[in-house]
C-alpha cells in the first residue's frame, strides 16, 4: 500500500475514524477521496505527511476537532475540500504554506475566528468557499500589490452567513472574480466591478455606489439604502440583467432613466415603502424585462402606456401601492406573455376590460381591494392556463446567459398574494398556483358559467362585491379548488349539488348572501364538514351544520300506547314464535341432509373435498400473485426513493453536483424529476424521469 497513488472510497459508509497513523503509511498519495462516507472523530495530523498529495477531499462526513497545523506541509495540494463537517476553531495561518492551491472549501462547518491573512497571500487560489460558519472580525487589509502576489486568480468567493464586519476593500484587484457572495455578514462595500454581486442582508446604507451597476446579477435585498439617484449616472449601455434593491428604504420620486440598462432581465423595488410620485415612463424601454416587482409602496397615478412595449413581462407586480384610473386595455393586448398579475390594494377604478382574456398564460390574477365596477367577463374561459391541471414546472424563473463567461444560470421568482386569507409568498411552488382573487370590489350581476371551466383553479375569491344570480350549476367541475369565498354577496338561489364533490376543499365561504333551502349532504356529507359560519347570514339556508333544520326534519312525537297497540303487540309475539320454531326445523333438516349425503355417499364426498381443495389452492395464487406486483410496485417506489438528493424545489445544494433526483408527490402520482447544473450549482435543465401510481 506504500505505493498507492490513488484511493477513491467515497460514498462507502465506511463509518468509525481515519487511524491515526493513517498519513504514514500512505506517503505515495496523490489523490484521496473519503467524501460521504460517515467518518467521525478528529482528522489525523499523520495527513501531513503525505506531501505528495494533490487532492484531498474529506467532504460531508462528521469529522470534529480543528484542522490540522500538519496540512501547512501538503505544498502539492491543488484541491482541499473540508466542507459539510463539523470542524471548529481557527482556521490555521499554515494553510497559507499551499503555493498551488487553487481550490479551498470549508462550508457549513463551526470554524471561527478571522480568516488568516496567509490565505490571501495564495496567487493560485480560484474558488473560495466559506459559507455559513461563525467567521468574524474585519476582513484583511490583502496584501495584493505586495511581490508575492501581483496578480490574483480568484474567480469564486463566497463567504455567506458569518458575522464578518467592516470594509472590504481593493475589491477592483480582483480582475478575475466571477462571483461574489458576502450575504448575510455586515460588510461595507468600498469599490468593485463583477459579474454577480450579492450584498443582500446586511447593514448597508446611504447612496448606492453607481459602479455596481457594471455587474450582471445584483442582489442588494434587505439593506438600508436610501437613495437611487445614481442610476442616472450609468454611462453607457450597461450589462446589468438583475436588480434587486427590495426591502430597504428607498424614498422619494423613482429616477426616470431608466433607459441605460436596458438589457434588465429582473427589477424587484418592492418593499421600500416610501418611494412615491408617478411611475417613470422610461421603464418601458426595458423591452427584455420579464418580471417587474414594484409591489408595498406608496406610488401615485396611473400605468404609463408607454410600458405596453414591455412585452417580455411575464411577472407583473404593482401591489399595495395608491395607483388610480382605469385598468389599462393594453394589458391584455400588449403584455400577453403575463402568468402573474397584480394589482391588488390600489385605486384603480372602472371595469375589468374584455382583453384581458388575451391573457392565455395567465395563472394569478389579484385585483382585489380596488373599486373596480361593472361585470365579471364572460370571457374568462380563455385563461387557457387556469384550465390545465397542474404545472409543468413547480416554479417561475427566468434564465441568464453569461456571454463572457459562458455561465448559465436560472432565477426563480417570488409573489405575495392572500392565500387563505393570510398574505403569503410562493416561491417554490409558485408555478403550480393558479388563483383569481377579485375581493373587495364593486362588481355586480351574474358569475359566469364560463368560471367553471377553469378547472385548474385552485384558489377563487369573489367576496365582498355585489355579485347576484345564482351560483354556477357546474361548479362541481372545479375539483381542485381548495379555497372558494364567495361571501357578502347577493347570490341567490340553493347551493348547487356539485359543490359537494369537491372533495380536496380546505376553506369554504358562502356566508351573508341570500341563499336557501337545504344545505346538500352529496358525497358523505362534505359540506356538512364546514364550521356553520361558512353559511351564516343566509336566511333561507337550512340543515347542518345550522342549528335550524329544514322541514321534515324535526324528530317525530312518538305514537302513544293503546289497548290496540298492546293486542297488536300480543299478536307479533305470538307470530315472532313461530318463526322461530320454523327456522329450527328448517336448520335440522339442512344440516342433516348435506351431512347425511356426504357420510353415506363416497362420490359426493369425494367431489366435495375436491372443490374445497381447488378453491384454497385457487385462493392461494391469487393471494400470491397479488403479493408479487405490490413488492414489485414497492420496490420500484423504494428504488425512486433512494435517488433523492434534495428536499424539495428550493434546492439547497452546498457543493457542486452534475445532476440530481428530486420527487414531488403530485395527486395520486409520484414524480421523479432530473436536473442538470453547472458548475456553480445553476439549474441548466430538468426534466422528468418517471411517473408511478401509488
Amino acid at each position: 500500500m506504500v505505493s498507492l497513488q490513488h484511493l477513491d472510497l467515497s460514498g462507502t459508509r465506511l463509518q468509525g475514524s481515519i487511524p491515526e497513523t493513517f498519513g504514514n503509511n500512505m506517503t505515495s498519495l496523490s489523490y484521496l477521496d473519503l467524501s460521504r462516507s460517515y467518518l467521525t472523530g478528529s482528522i489525523p495530523n499523520s495527513l501531513g505527511n503525505m506531501t505528495f498529495l494533490t487532492h484531498l477531499n474529506l467532504r460531508y462526513n462528521a469529522f470534529t476537532g480543528s484542522i490540522p497545523e500538519s496540512f501547512g506541509n501538503l505544498v502539492k495540494l491543488s484541491y482541499l475540500y473540508l466542507g459539510g463537517n463539523l470542524l471548529e476553531g481557527r482556521i490555521p495561518e499554515t494553510l497559507g504554506n499551499m503555493p498551488i492551491l487553487e481550490h479551498l472549501d470549508l462550508t457549513n462547518n463551526t470554524l471561527e475566528g478571522e480568516i488568516p491573512k496567509s490565505i490571501w497571500d495564495i496567487c493560485t487560489l480560484r474558488e473560495l468557499y466559506m459559507p455559513s460558519n461563525i467567521l468574524s472580525g474585519a476582513l484583511p487589509g490583502l496584501s495584493l500589490t505586495s511581490s508575492s502576489c501581483k496578480n490574483h486568480s480568484l474567480e469564486m468567493l463566497d463567504l455567506r452567513d458569518n458575522r464578518i464586519v467592516g470594509l472590504f476593500p481593493y475589491l477592483s484587484l480582483f480582475s478575475f472574480l466571477k462571483s461574489l457572495d458576502l450575504s448575510s455578514n455586515q460588510i461595507v462595500l468600498k469599490s468593485g466591478d463583477f459579474p454577480e454581486v450579492d450584498f443582500s442582508s446586511n447593514q448597508l446604507e446611504g447612496a448606492i455606489p453607481v459602479f455596481l451597476f457594471s455587474a450582471t446579477l445584483l442582489h442588494l435585498s434587505r439593506n438600508k439604502f436610501s437613495d437611487l439617484s445614481c442610476l442616472c449616472d450609468v454611462k453607457g449601455r450597461a450589462g446589468l440583467v438583475f436588480l434587486d434593491i427590495s426591502f430597504n428604504q428607498l424614498s422619494g420620486t423613482l429616477p426616470n432613466c431608466w433607459s441605460s440598462l436596458d438589457n434588465l432581465s429582473v427589477l424587484n423595488l418592492a418593499h421600500n415603502y416610501n418611494l412615491s410620485g408617478k411611475l417613470p415612463s422610461s421603464i418601458g424601454s426595458l423591452l427584455y424585462i420579464r418580471a417587474l416587482h414594484l409591489g408595498n409602496n406608496n406610488f401615485t397615478g396611473g400605468l404609463p402606456s408607454s410600458w405596453k412595449n414591455c412585452s417580455w413581462l411575464v411577472a407583473f407586480d404593482l401591489g399595495e401601492n395608491n395607483l388610480s384610473g382605469p385598468i389599462p386595455s393594453w394589458l391584455g393586448e400588449s403584455l400577453t406573455k403575463l402568468a402573474i398579475l397584480v394589482l391588488r390594494s390600489n385605486h384603480f377604478s372602472g371595469g375589468i376590460p374584455s382583453n384581458i382574456c388575451h391573457l392565455q398564460s395567465l395563472q394569478l390574477l389579484d385585483l382585489s381591494v380596488n373599486n373596480i365596477s361593472g361585470s365579471l367577463p364572460m370571457c374568462v374561459s380563455n385563461f387557457t392556463e387556469m384550465r390545465k391541471v397542474g404545472g409543468i414546472h413547480a416554479t417561475i424563473s427566468y434564465s441568464t446567459l453569461f456571454l463572457g463567461s459562458g455561465v448559465y444560470m436560472n432565477t426563480y421568482d417570488k409573489v405575495e398574494f392572500v392565500w387563505k386569507g393570510i398574505l403569503s409568498e410562493f416561491g417554490s411552488t409558485l408555478g403550480l398556483v393558479k388563483s383569481i382573487d377579485l375581493s373587495c370590489n364593486m362588481l355586480n350581476g351574474d358569475i359566469p358559467s364560463e368560471i367553471t371551466l377553469l378547472v385548474g383553479l385552485v384558489s377563487l375569491n369573489l367576496s365582498r362585491n355585489n355579485l347576484s344570480g345564482q351560483i354556477p350549476a357546474r361548479i362541481g367541475n372545479m375539483r381542485w379548488l381548495d379555497f372558494l369565498d364567495l361571501s357578502n354577496n347577493h347570490l341567490l338561489g340553493r347551493i348547487p349539488q356539485g359543490l359537494s364533490l369537491i372533495d380536496g376543499m380546505g376553506v369554504l365561504n358562502l356566508s351573508n348572501n341570500n341563499l336557501l333551502g337545504k344545505i346538500p349532504t352529496r358525497n358523505t356529507g362534505k359540506l356538512q364538514s364546514f364550521e356553520a359560519s361558512t353559511y351564516m347570514g343566509n336566511p333561507g339556508l337550512c340543515g347542518d351544520p345550522l342549528s335550524n333544520k329544514c322541514p321534515g326534519e324535526e324528530p317525530t312525537t312518538p305514537p302513544r300506547f293503546t289497548e290496540e297497540a298492546g293486542n297488536g303487540e300480543d299478536t307479533d309475539e305470538f307470530i315472532s314464535h313461530g318463526f322461530y320454531a320454523s327456522m329450527g326445523v328448517g336448520y335440522a333438516v339442512g344440516f342433516w341432509g348435506v351431512l347425511g349425503t356426504l357420510i353415506f355417499s363416497k362420490s359426493w364426498r369425494f367431489a366435495y373435498f375436491k372443490f374445497l381443495n381447488d378453491f384454497a389452492n385457487w385462493i392461494h395464487v391469487i393471494a400470491a400473485v397479488h403479493k408479487a406486483k405490490f413488492l414489485r410496485t414497492l420496490r420500484g417506489y423504494y428504488k425512486l426513493l433512494s435517488l433523492l438528493h434534495v428536499e424539495n424545489r428550493h434546492l439547497p445544494i452546498v457543493a457542486s453536483v452534475l445532476c440530481a433526483f428530486y420527487l414531488d408527490v403530485c395527486g395520486e402520482a409520484l414524480h421523479l424529476y432530473s436536473l442538470s447544473f453547472d458548475s456553480l450549482n445553476s439549474l441548466s435543465s430538468g426534466y422528468l424521469v418517471f411517473c408511478l401510481l401509488v
